[in-house]
């Protein structure tokens, strides 16, 4: 019986559905999709309908009803969701670019002459030491940190404006 109440049916429900679809927002096949599940599960739980066609009629304005209830309480997503306020910082593309940024600086340092790069590491250590500490780490005075730092920041910025310009 349920291959022979299909057959019959498929044409109806086609009309039906393309006729409900463009006042209720959905596609047509959705609401056919709808209607197929619901007189299947009718079907499963051995209760069909009494008027297949008129059963029909009814379902698929009854789901198109409920496409339009529902399509009234959705609001459709604007913008790129890592663009959004509340995804900031914990955002896995934004992580994974930091992650790349500071790499690339960190190599940049390791390629730096004489002492910059120790002192540069001592300065973008995550543990924040004073000029005092970073000056009896490295064995200088600390009135001299202050000149070295300005130095190596502009060896930095020479190596590194190649690969910006490029990037």
């Amino acid at each position: 019986m349920t291959h022979d109440l299909v057959t019959a049916l498929r044409p109806l429900l086609t009309a039906e559905a393309s006729a409900e679809a463009y006042a209720s927002g959905a596609e047509p096949a959705d609401l056919e999709q709808a209607v197929w599940l619901l007189l299947l599960e009718r079907l499963d739980a051995h209760d069909p309908p009494r008027d297949p066609p008129d059963w029909l009629r009814r379902t698929v304005r009854t789901e198109a009803r409920r496409t339009r209830r529902t399509a009234r309480h959705e609001t459709p997503w604007a913008g790129d969701p890592v663009d959004t306020p509340g995804t900031g910082e914990g955002a896995p593309e934004l992580l994974a670019l930091d992650a790349a940024r500071r790499r690339a600086l960190r190599d940049a340092v390791r390629r730096l002459p004489g002492r910059c790069p120790r002192l540069l590491e001592a300065l973008l250590s995550p543990h924040d030491p004073t000029y005092r500490e970073i000056a009896g780490e490295l064995g200088i005075s600390q009135g001299s940190l202050g000149p070295e730092r300005s130095r190596c920041l502009g060896c930095l910025r020479r190596l590194l404006a190649p690969e910006v310009a490029s990037g």
